[in-house]
């Protein structure tokens, strides 16, 4: 068998790697589009997030079979592949908008998240929000709750100062509990037992007073 040449080793490795480093891959069919066109497409691509090659289908074949990914389908007629290094919503709009002028690119499908998609999966990514879009989004939804409850905690010490001045208006603070010194003061005073000439016990007798009695 006849070793392959080391130029072809080379594209395969290449090929490979590109599949490797890539989030996403779309193959197309550029049949048609001239130089000046092409020049366009790579520019739209390369804003995009994304890096558009022409590749021999056979070296695509081959290096997509070393790792196991089946596109032979995709692989028919003339094959330039945009490599998305990117946003992948992105690259889809911008081969989505060239198509829209430049008919004779057609999306053939493609590789996302190493499974094979085809052109309709490819035409609706193009419809998702960009990547700053969503993470715009997302940070909007993270910030709401922290605003709402900066305004709660803003809120505080204001209500509490409306609520003051409501009651200062309404005629002051409510009663306070009577201090000791004025409950005292209402409480009748003790009678003191030292000015009793009645003591406790005087009508009681002892044994010990009994005895002194009748010896008497």
């Amino acid at each position: 068998m006849e070793n392959p040449r080391p130029e072809k080793v080379a594209l395969v490795a290449e090929v490979g790697e590109r599949l490797d480093a890539a989030e996403a891959v779309v193959l197309t069919e550029y049949r048609g589009i001239d130089v000046g066109g092409m020049a366009d497409l790579r520019r739209a691509l390369r804003e995009a997030g994304g890096t558009y090659k022409i590749y021999k289908n056979t070296l695509v074949r081959l290096a997509a079979a070393e790792r196991g990914i089946e596109i032979d389908d995709l692989l028919t007629g003339p094959t330039a592949i945009a490599f998305v290094d990117g946003d992948v919503a992105g690259v889809a709009k911008a081969l989505r908008d060239f198509a829209r002028t430049n008919p004779a690119l057609v999306v053939k499908g493609g590789l996302l998240g190493g499974a094979v998609v085809g052109s309709a999966e490819v035409t609706r990514l193009a419809d998702l929000p960009s990547r700053e879009v969503l993470l715009s989004e997302i940070a909007g939804l993270f910030a709401a709750p922290m605003q709402q409850m900066a305004g709660l905690l803003d809120a505080v010490p204001r209500s509490f100062a409306y609520a003051l001045n409501a009651l200062i208006e309404a005629g002051g603070a409510p009663d306070a509990p009577a201090a000791p010194a004025e409950a005292a003061a209402d409480t009748p005073p003790a009678e003191d037992s030292a000015t009793d000439p009645t003591p406790a016990d005087a009508g009681t007798e002892t044994p010990a007073d009994t005895a002194e009695t009748e010896e008497s």
